[in-house]
C-alpha cells in the first residue's frame, strides 16, 4: 500500500477550502434570493397583481411615471405634472384591476 503523498494532501486541502467557499456563497445567495422572492410575493399579494415579470415591470414603469409627475409639480410645471400623474395613476389602476 502506498501512503498519500505530499501533493495529494495539498490537493485535498485546496479542494476542501474551495468547497467551504462555495457552500458559504451558496448559503448567502440562497437566503438573499429567498428573501427577495418573499418580498415580491408579499408586494404582489398586497397589490392584488400577478407575480410575473411583466406585472412587476409595469408596476415599476407606473411608479416612475408617477415620480416624474411629482418632480414636475415640484419644478412648477403644472400641466406636465397633471399629465404624468394622471398617466401614472391610469397605468397603476389598470394593473391593479
Amino acid at each position: 500500500m502506498q501512503t498519500n503523498g505530499f501533493f495529494d494532501e495539498i490537493g485535498e486541502t485546496i479542494g476542501e477550502a474551495i468547497r467551504v467557499v462555495v457552500e458559504f456563497l451558496l448559503g448567502i445567495f440562497t437566503n438573499f434570493f429567498g428573501a427577495f422572492g418573499d418580498f415580491i410575493d408579499g408586494l404582489t399579494r398586497s397589490l392584488g397583481i400577478n407575480d410575473s415579470f411583466f406585472s412587476i415591470a409595469v408596476l415599476v414603469i407606473g411608479l416612475l411615471i408617477l415620480w416624474g409627475g411629482l418632480r414636475a409639480f415640484l419644478r412648477g410645471s403644472l400641466l406636465g405634472g397633471i399629465v404624468r400623474t394622471v398617466l401614472g395613476l391610469f397605468i397603476l389602476s389598470w394593473l391593479m384591476m
